[in-house]
């Protein structure tokens, strides 16, 4: 089923949220090198894109605003390639907490923004040939640590999420991709000791699922290790977790 879905991205247009930084620009380069015809780079602030290439046109995007998904699902209607990039981690306990708000802000963001913007741009995939959407997700959406509870909750939702799209798309050929990592090399992931993978290697592993029609990525080491242990997670999983909880030592680091 999924060598059908192929997508060669020469000569392709794509969308990329989140793309004035950090992965985002990752995305944006890597589609270009790709051989891209153009990249809409959206950015709540287009003026923080960094026009490199002719081929990239910013566009203001907030991907919480329905108002402006809805304008760029508009403005950007001969898109065949839908990237959802855009992301934040808070790295709040959903108990010690002082109260919801990061809860609230990264599910808003990382599951209901992604929501909305494949919901916005389904029918203008169907309409340019069915296309690829690609949902940046992580290897948290296979377990949750107190430490950054919601966020995981956020990216589990959002896992979710795209394998059930998946199945509702594909009548219409749409290759819908999860690529999973653990630390990116990002701004998001500064304060993080562990090893980490590149920006780019992440674009590059997720383009090239694009092009080979491959529904999962699973980037680096650790995130291929961890979804292999979900079936046995309270064993082999949340013990660690729970020291490390107990010890006041966050697992993300060492």
């Amino acid at each position: 089923m999924a060598d059908l879905l192929a997508r060669p991205i020469d000569g392709v247009t794509a969308l990329v949220t989140g793309a004035n930084r950090g992965l985002g620009q990752a995305f944006t380069q890597g589609l270009l090198d790709h051989g891209a015809a153009k990249v809409y780079a959206g950015a709540r602030d287009t003026g923080s894109v960094d026009v490199t290439d002719d081929r990239i046109v910013p566009v203001r995007l907030d991907i919480t605003d329905p108002a402006e998904v809805a304008a760029a699902a508009h403005d950007c209607a001969d898109v065949s390639l839908v990237i959802n990039n855009a992301g934040v981690l808070l790295q709040k306990p959903f108990l010690a907490a002082p109260d919801m708000s990061a809860a609230r802000s990264e599910m808003e963001i990382n599951y209901f923004g992604t929501l909305a913007m494949a919901r916005a741009f389904a029918s203008v995939l169907a309409v340019n040939g069915g296309g690829a959407l690609v949902n940046m997700l992580s290897v948290v959406s296979f377990y949750a640590s107190p430490f950054h509870g919601s966020y995981c909750a956020s990216k589990s939702a959002a896992w979710a999420l795209t394998n059930a799209i998946r199945v509702e798309l594909h009548g219409q050929g749409t290759l819908v991709v999860g690529v999973h990592a653990g630390f990116i090399d990002t701004d998001m992931a500064a304060t993080v000791t562990s090893s980490k993978i590149s920006p780019r290697e992440v674009a590059s592993q997720a383009l090239d699922a694009v092009e080979q029609g491959r529904p999962e990525v699973l980037t680096d080491d650790r995130t291929r290790r961890v979804k292999s242990l979900v079936p046995t997670d309270q064993d082999s999983l949340y013990p660690e977790i729970q020291r490390s909880w107990d010890a006041g030592e966050s697992p993300w680091n060492g």
